[in-house]
């Protein structure tokens, strides 16, 4: 089962998935339209503990993706549907797997997990408390995080811990009010919005992971890894905002003067992943360059715009 199936890496999971024959369910609060034929679909709101029993029935594998996310103009003031939304779904979902019988736990968890630092190294979490920025969305997937601790702490429950760094693909949110960076400039450069207002200067630096790699990286580590040891998965390289605004602008058929907007938060200055323990425990590295990923997610996003599936909004 992959919670959250129908979004962005759920989807890029899932596809990975099929072309393993695996039978697969999908729990989500999505439009479940756009699912290919033969993957089983509830519609179910993962924060209940009933919803959560319900979607583990019969199953052996769960990847625990569903979760809150939104860009860090909406941490203060969805800070209860940030924190709530994160860990309450994952403390129903792991409890519901373990009672279920369920064999291999795989959860999600998040870059912004991390303190202040400009690389982010796995046993570092908790040295400190995480950027203000992120803190109740962050707060949220750390819940998560011990949760799985506990589990092994108690019942010897092993799970799967691996933290994504700021993924990108089809079948993301963009909207550009709740939409993360990479989604939300092609939403508004494809809308002609001119001049292109980006926040901060530029030079933000941030790990972008194109989904495909991501869901690669996920699968193996529920192949190999399974430790309750959190692993990163990113890029391990920087991309300044600045060059990514630069990659999608020579790619798009639009050409807006863009304009830095340096009075809005930009939250951490640099955010690089440390990925030596992926490279050495998953044997795990990137395929895709920037530039192919942001082609490919672009392309996607121009054929596909006028019917883009409906996505459950938890900020309403």
């Amino acid at each position: 089962m992959i919670t959250g199936g129908t979004g962005l890496l759920g989807r890029g999971l899932l596809e990975l998935l099929l072309e393993q024959q695996a039978q697969v369910r999908v729990a989500s609060l999505d439009d479940p339209s756009p699912l290919p034929k033969g993957v089983e679909f509830l519609k179910l709101d993962l924060i209940r503990w009933e919803a959560c029993l319900k979607a583990c029935q019969g199953i052996d594998y769960v990847f625990q993706l569903a979760c809150v996310k939104g860009g860090v103009g909406l941490g203060q003031s969805q800070a209860v549907n940030f924190l709530e939304g994160n860990a309450l779904v994952n403390m129903h979902m792991l409890k519901a797997a373990r009672e279920c019988g369920v064999k291999k736990y795989l959860y999600s968890s998040s870059i912004a997990v991390y303190p202040d630092a400009e690389i982010f190294r796995e046993d570092e979490v908790w040295n400190q408390p995480p950027h203000p920025s992120n803190k109740y969305a962050s707060w949220g997937k750390r819940i998560g995080e011990l949760q799985c601790e506990a589990y092994l702490e108690q019942y010897g429950y092993k799970t799967c811990i691996v933290r994504p760094a700021n993924i990108y693909g089809p079948y993301d949110n963009f909207d550009p009010l709740s939409a993360m960076v990479v989604p939300a400039l092609i939403s508004r450069v494809c809308s002609g919005e001119n001049p292109l207002v980006v926040w901060g200067d530029g030079t933000q630096v941030r790990d972008f992971i194109y989904v495909k790699d991501c869901a690669r990286g996920m699968l193996r580590a529920m192949e190999k890894y399974y430790e309750c040891d959190p692993v990163n998965l990113g890029c391990g390289t920087g991309t300044s905002i600045r060059e990514l605004v630069e990659t999608l602008l020579r790619y798009t058929p639009y050409r807006p003067r863009v304009q830095w907007d340096t009075t809005k938060p930009i939250g951490n200055k640099t955010r690089l992943m440390d990925v030596t323990k992926a490279r050495e425990k998953l044997d795990f590295h990137p395929a895709y360059s920037l530039d192919q990923g942001i082609q490919e997610t672009l392309q996607w996003y121009l054929s596909n715009r006028d019917r883009l599936p409906k996505k459950h909004d938890i900020f309403v």
